[in-house]
């Protein structure tokens, strides 16, 4: 599968240019930059920091779709918007790792999943996606006498809060209760809230070093209280999660799938 990356020589793009070389089946299409940005022209994969592999930066994500059976996205919400366009356009797979996306972004990206396959997921690890299917699970065992908070932590340079995670958490527990997340959450809470209402999912935000991503959602009942955490260590894994993502979706029908999906969770 020849796959492209559009935001090539970001920490995620180059950490994805590496995982697409070393991964059997797998060929790099090509990588975008922004519009004359300083690393257009530039091998690709010299750009990650491998040996040079003949295929070149652009700024021009449309032919980057045509030339890709597949192409990850973790860029902007913006961006990604445009690029869900050109993969529905050129009937071309996306992947994307993007979050942050507003309600009319997700809509278009909706929109271009009845064109092509598009595989979305606020965070492509085997291990955050398993502690989704867990929180559901528990969220629905537990039931509304036990309170949900969502504790998220990343580093300083990430702009987006709560986390796309933490949100993806929140609604698995949400869906665990039958309700949707956007009737019950509490992004905030400063002064005199008040008592907490019964079925509130809460959200806590952490921002701080180089932290790269850590999430535990409690559920807090009278006498005892069930935590569940994933803590990333590494990036890696949202690249190993996002190459997997485009190997699984070669030949498949249109529509709009989840990590879920992939791993048949």
């Amino acid at each position: 599968m020849k796959i492209g990356v559009v935001g090539c020589g970001g920490r995620m793009g180059q950490m994805l240019v590496r995982e697409i070389l070393s991964t059997p089946g797998c060929g790099l299409a090509g990588g975008t930059e922004r519009d004359g940005g300083p690393l257009v022209g530039r091998d690709v994969a010299e750009i990650a920091g491998l040996e040079p592999a003949g295929v070149l930066a652009t700024d021009d994500p449309v032919a980057l779709f045509a030339a890709a059976d597949a192409v990850i996205d973790f860029t902007s919400p913006a961006a990604t918007e445009r690029h869900a366009a050109l993969a529905a356009q050129s009937r071309t797979v996306l992947v994307i790792g993007t979050t942050g996306l507003s309600p009319a972004q997700q809509a278009n990206i909706a929109a271009a999943a009845t064109h092509t396959a598009i595989i979305q997921s606020p965070n492509m690890s085997v291990g955050v996606n398993l502690l989704l299917g867990l929180v559901e699970r528990v969220a629905a065992t537990l039931g509304p006498d036990y309170d949900i908070d969502i504790l998220e932590m990343h580093h300083r340079r990430k702009v987006d809060a709560p986390s796309g995670t933490a949100l993806g958490l929140g609604r698995a527990a949400a869906a665990g209760r039958g309700v949707a997340l956007e009737d019950v959450w509490c992004k905030v809470r400063d002064g005199h809230p008040g008592a907490r209402p019964v079925g509130e999912i809460g959200f806590a935000t952490m921002r701080g070093g180089d932290v790269i991503g850590d999430h535990t959602v409690c559920f807090a009942g009278d006498g005892e209280r069930v935590e569940l955490t994933h803590k990333a260590s590494g990036r890696q894994i949202y690249a190993k999660g996002a190459v997997r993502a485009a190997l699984w979706a070669g030949g498949r029908v249109p529509g709009l799938y989840s990590m879920r999906d992939v791993l048949g969770i």
